[in-house]
């Protein structure tokens, strides 16, 4: 079992036949579209796994991984005795034990074993541009030789990586941050500033970071939840969220029920564009520019988690891309390089609450000049042809997987969205939580612990998604490609 990223449940998935690009004609009476700037394809038919032969092939390989892996056991025995379960992220932990990685570049890394592993997590994001990306170590380089790395003033550098920022995703202003979880922080307090109102709306399932309103039903037990037609939000004991609503993704109706009933007192919507947290699902067609309608009948901002998606989605984002603009953005991973660089942003008349002073926001390491170098090479990089080349690595990754899927008819669909990809295995779409939640964990869990014993990582848990980041390579990717047709073969022998 993978312990505290384990399995979330298990649902045998059912065998539908399916043709076209997206769904079957029978899928397509009951499920609509996805947004058209995504990628979801299934294959022509499909058959069930057998159950047993999962099992078995899971045994072997977690033998096969504590085998190959004993130094990460000792490093993982020693690091236990001070960090609480060995790691400085509770998500890094798997039991019985996470690969511990020592060096990387490019887009490989090594182990304590002195495996090498070819990286297809990439820091979710965050290491876009490959691990010691010439252009980003010559930058930060330059920065600790010749600028400095703390000023705690204004410098020339945070105005100029700011005002690429807002020509590249669209922003009247913004401020830096340090994480993820700070950022969507103060673009809540933001919106309560802005309105006057509390609350906060988000979605069932969603990970947003630590701040306490976002950890409410964060992938909760579906015992604690209710109905799917009618949310109950779960509360973790140790956080005070205060009030939140939840409602699920790709539910126009529900949205409008709850804000309808408390929209005199919601201060904001936060929602990932396309959810990343649960491998990935998509947008209907039409659902988020009715959410941004929604949004503006009820005058409620309308906060965009880009957290995950930034530049993996594209040039400017999963906003830009998808074509609808909200209140305030929030960035972090992919703009950073590698350094610990986050930001919230959007509309000035949102904004315009921190310059009059009724949202005080501060940092002492915000925007400061290494990071900002560190992002001025990401911004340097990140060209619309180099984020074009990599989808298109990509997505003919994902066409090779489709062939294998199609051969071996397996329960399973891949879907994209820029340059991240993922394989989930489930013979219908995911557009909730609760869709996510009756795919198949077990053999979710066998394809994942297959590629880190041949030497592929992708995030730890059940959410198979992968990055290619500007460092891979086709090479690279077809053994991504090589491997699952040796899992397809091992599942239908």
């Amino acid at each position: 079992m993978i312990g505290s990223c384990g399995p979330l449940g298990t649902t045998d998935s059912v065998a539908i036949s399916h043709v076209g690009n997206d769904m079957g004609n029978n899928l397509a009476m009951s499920h609509p579209a996805h947004d058209p700037n995504t990628r979801r394809q299934f294959p022509p038919a499909s058959r069930p796994l057998d159950p047993q032969r999962v099992e078995e092939l899971l045994a072997a390989e977690w033998d096969r991984f504590v085998a190959d892996t004993p130094e990460s056991g000792v490093h993982n025995k020693r690091a236990s005795e001070v960090l609480p379960l060995g790691v400085t992220s509770s998500f890094q932990h798997w039991d019985p034990y996470p690969i511990s990685i020592q060096s990387a570049r490019g887009a490989w890394l090594t182990d304590m074993d002195g495996r090498r592993l070819l990286d297809l997590s990439m820091g979710f994001g965050a290491m876009l541009v490959g691990h010691l990306n010439e252009k980003v170590v010559e930058h930060v380089t330059d920065a600790l030789q010749n600028t400095g790395t703390l000023f705690v003033t204004p410098s020339p550098q945070a105005t100029e990586v700011s005002e690429r920022f807002k020509e590249r995703f669209g922003l009247d202003m913004l401020r830096f941050t340090n994480s993820g979880t700070e950022s969507l922080m103060y673009a809540i307090r933001s919106a309560r500033a802005y309105t006057g109102r509390k609350a906060v709306v988000k979605i069932e399932g969603g990970y947003h970071g630590g701040y306490d309103p976002l950890q409410v039903s964060v992938k909760p037990d579906l015992s604690e939840i209710g109905p799917a037609d009618n949310p109950t939000p779960q509360v973790p004991f140790d956080v005070e969220a205060g009030t939140v609503y939840v409602v699920a993704y790709n539910d126009l109706d529900q949205l409008r029920r709850v804000f309808t009933e408390h929209g005199s007192e919601i201060a904001c919507f936060v929602v990932e564009p396309v959810i990343e947290n649960l491998a990935i699902v998509l947008p209907d067609e039409g659902y988020l520019a009715g959410v941004r309608a929604l949004c503006d009948e009820f005058d409620i901002v309308l906060i965009f988690d880009e957290v995950k998606t930034g530049l993996t989605a594209g040039p400017s984002g999963a906003a830009q891309r998808l074509s609808v603009q909200p209140d305030l953005i929030t960035l972090a991973k992919s703009i950073g390089g590698g350094l610990p660089l986050a930001a919230f942003g959007g509309k000035r008349e949102v904004m315009e609450v921190v310059v009059d002073g009724r949202m005080a926001h501060f940092g002492t390491y915000n925007g400061n000049p290494l990071v900002m170098a560190a992002a001025k090479a990401v911004d340097e990089l990140c060209t619309p042809e180099a984020l074009e080349a990599a989808e298109a690595l990509n997505v003919r990754a994902l066409d090779a997987i489709d062939a294998v899927i199609a051969e071996y008819e397996l329960p399973a669909h891949t879907v994209s969205l820029g340059i991240k990809g993922c394989v989930t295995w489930s013979t219908t779409p995911v557009r909730n939580y609760r869709d996510y939640k009756a795919t198949d964990f077990r053999v979710a869990e066998l394809s994942w612990l297959w590629g880190v014993n041949r030497g592929i990582l992708t995030p730890p848990g059940l959410d198979e998604q992968w990055l290619v980041s500007l460092a891979h390579t086709d090479e690279d990717m077809n053994l991504l490609v090589e491997h699952f047709r040796e899992l397809a073969q091992a599942l239908r022998a």
